[in-house]
């Protein structure tokens, strides 16, 4: 294309004021954009500050409903919960997560009582639930076994399926755990339940406050680099990607989110599906410490990176600032 050079073309024209820079604004933010991760834990009006992440707390069922009326006020559209599972109830074979009565099914028949026209995300993967904070069982040498952690996945995706989640997200980066979920789900008559995959999930250094969310931290023996991925790999990533869609995912993840922008451009033009990313715990930490430290503004920062990741292609955003963002663009 030819276009005219300067002085006949002045960039900064439609930037002069407010009013026109909203007229030429090529993405905007909106509250239904986002996704709100929320932790619960066990008791009765029970509220526990993590301090590894700022502001965020675990919330007993009770709270999580308070939260979820909150969420729907501010126009957000979708929860995903994360169970802290307590110490006695996890094992090796992460069987808790089978329990149709266990904290995660409770607090999704909760929500969907009080408040049903919002959306539940559910985490599918074996980390709150092990003895050894690993996403899946275990050989005799410490190697997570694919095939049958996915029998145990299956049976937890029908689960939390059952109790009334309308999407499934397999966090666990098994090979072929989309489509023996997928297959399940149909046969158990869930069809209309969604599967959100996380393709793409890093092997990242910033998910430290998150597994102090989840009570895994002190467990973990080892690393998960024989599942999640090298952060080296972006060919790597869009194999995942197209064998989960060709599984029968309905949407995709990229985890972290911040550092791995250029997944997720790379995903949305090749395949033209909807994308999320998940601005994980250390992202959240990073930016509450700048606030803390006087260097940075929580607005400003929350919102221009919720807008990077629209701009690379996201139809939306799971973060811990998702009320904050959602009172910000609402007001």
């Amino acid at each position: 294309m030819t276009h005219a050079s300067y002085p006949a073309l002045r960039l900064r024209r439609t930037r002069a004021a407010a009013w026109t820079r909203a007229l030429h604004a090529e993405n905007r933010l909106h509250p239904s954009d986002l996704i709100w991760p929320l932790f619960v834990t066990e008791g009765q009006g029970e509220e526990e500050p993590i301090s590894s992440l700022p502001g965020v707390s675990r919330w007993s069922v009770d709270g999580i409903v308070a939260r979820a009326r909150e969420a729907r006020d501010a126009g957000i559209p979708c929860l995903a919960l994360f169970p802290n599972t307590q110490a006695d109830r996890r094992s090796d074979d992460g069987e808790e997560a089978l329990n149709p009565d266990n904290l995660m099914c409770r607090a999704i028949r909760a929500i969907k009582d009080a408040v049903p026209d919002i959306g539940i995300l559910t985490d599918v993967a074996l980390d709150p639930y092990t003895a050894h904070g690993q996403d899946g069982l275990l050989d005799e040498q410490g190697y997570v076994i694919n095939d049958a952690t996915i029998d145990v996945l299956i049976g937890q995706s029908l689960n939390q399926a059952a109790a009334g989640a309308d999407i499934i997200a397999p966090s666990d980066m098994m090979d072929g755990r989309v489509g023996a979920i997928r297959e399940a789900l149909e046969e158990e008559g869930h069809a209309n339940v969604q599967i959100m995959a996380y393709a793409a999930k890093y092997a990242s250094a910033f998910y430290g406050p998150f597994r102090d969310a989840v009570g895994s931290s002190g467990l973990l023996k080892g690393d998960k680099k024989s599942y999640q991925m090298d952060p080296a790999n972006s060919e790597e990533a869009l194999r995942e990607v197209a064998l989960d869609l060709a599984e029968g995912a309905d949407s995709v993840m990229v985890k972290p989110g911040l550092p791995y922008l250029d997944i997720i451009a790379r995903v949305k033009d090749r395949f033209e599906v909807p994308v999320f990313a998940y601005q994980v715990s250390g992202e959240y930490a990073m930016i509450e410490a700048a606030v803390a430290a006087g260097v940075g503004n929580r607005d400003a920062l929350v919102l221009e990176t919720l807008l990077a990741f629209k701009r690379a292609g996201c139809s939306g955003v799971l973060t811990y600032h998702a009320l904050h963002a959602a009172r910000l663009l609402g007001a």
